[in-house]
């Protein structure tokens, strides 16, 4: 754990904005109506948590960075937001069952936590998950973005197939298909609702 959290603390140290929300909860948070707790996994540097914290949500926002949850907590006070911060390591740190009404994922894939966050979901709950593919086109201004280890990538379809027990709301992965410099590309989205 600590090799990871000292170089996710490195890569943050110098950041003082957060980062953006992402793609699958800015086109699709008019699906949330703001009541209950949300939980964004593996926030970085919050942009997700305060967005949630923003539209009413309970915010919860977890990392393995101390750095991360340090300047989530300052983002939040600066905008007068509370968001309940926890430095944990996710992999071995799950939360309790039908414990969050929204669990946000983005740009964070490790599988075998998928059946735990399910698990986490109360009865109607959302999740929005967004993290980068094998099939990939990537301009060379953005390479280091995705990351170089296979594992973290998803194969065609699998956001989809990981989440079948779920009530698909929206789901988006372009590939390679047509212009490539156009819409959303290198990564698969999903939003899911548990019965």
């Amino acid at each position: 754990m600590d090799k990871f959290r000292l170089k996710w603390n490195e890569r943050y140290e110098n950041i003082h904005v957060p980062n953006q929300v992402i793609d699958v909860l800015e086109l699709n948070q008019h699906l949330l109506d703001g009541q209950g707790r949300s939980l964004d996994l593996a926030c970085g540097l919050g942009g997700n948590a305060l967005r949630l914290a923003e539209l009413g949500y309970q915010s919860h926002a977890w990392d393995i960075s101390d750095k991360a949850v340090e300047k989530v907590q300052e983002f939040a006070r600066e905008r007068q937001l509370l968001i309940n911060t926890r430095q944990c390591d996710i992999c071995q740190i799950v939360p309790d069952a039908a414990s969050f009404d929204v669990i946000l994922v983005s740009r964070f894939l490790v599988r075998e936590l998928v059946p735990a966050l399910i698990q986490a979901l109360k009865p109607g709950g959302l999740i929005f998950y967004q993290t980068f593919t094998q099939e990939t086109y990537v301009p060379s201004s953005k390479q280091q973005e995705r990351p170089e280890n296979s594992q973290y990538r998803l194969q065609l379809n699998e956001l989809q197939q990981m989440f079948s027990e779920l009530t698909l709301r929206y789901y988006r992965e372009e590939g390679l298909l047509g212009d490539t410099g156009k819409g959303i590309r290198n990564e698969a989205m999903l939003v899911a609702q548990k019965s």
